[in-house]
């Protein structure tokens, strides 16, 4: 990964995402020498939201698994969302 300035990536957009989009590298963009975004191959985001779904469909069948505890009577429902 190549740390570039927001300014120095304003200036050469168009290059760094073909270096990017086809030789598939990373590039990290600064400001004030902090890191705050970084620019990634499409198929990297692909891969990075199918691990994401994943998670929360591990995170989604524990919680079926976990029984309810908690009684809320639907009228202190609808007081509490101001219904």
């Amino acid at each position: 990964m190549t740390m570039h300035s927001t300014s120095e990536a304003r200036h050469n957009f168009a290059e760094l995402v073909n270096q990017v989009a086809y030789g598939k590298t990373r590039e990290v963009l600064s400001r004030r020498g902090k890191p705050v975004v970084a620019m990634i191959p499409i198929e990297d985001l692909e891969r990075l939201e199918a691990l994401e779904d994943k998670e929360d469909i591990r995170d989604a069948r524990a919680a079926l698994k976990e029984p309810a505890t908690t009684r809320v009577k639907l009228s202190g429902l609808k007081d509490e969302l101001g219904l």
